[in-house]
């Protein structure tokens, strides 16, 4: 029964390091001036290709 417990062990340490991982994702996320997140969505919305078809409006 002892290899139960190198799983369980080792499970933890994996779940423990996706919290790490998603923790230091949301922090860089979180770091950016609302100035800095415009910048960037209107960045990515002139690189986007128009939509075939012309306008959404119809």
């Amino acid at each position: 029964m002892r290899w139960w417990k190198t799983v369980g062990l080792a499970g933890l340490v994996g779940v423990a390091a996706t919290g790490v991982v998603i923790a230091r994702e949301e922090r860089r996320r979180r770091a950016y001036t609302p100035d800095e997140v415009r910048e960037r969505l209107h960045a990515r919305l002139g690189a986007t290709p128009p939509a075939p078809g012309g306008e959404a409006d119809g």
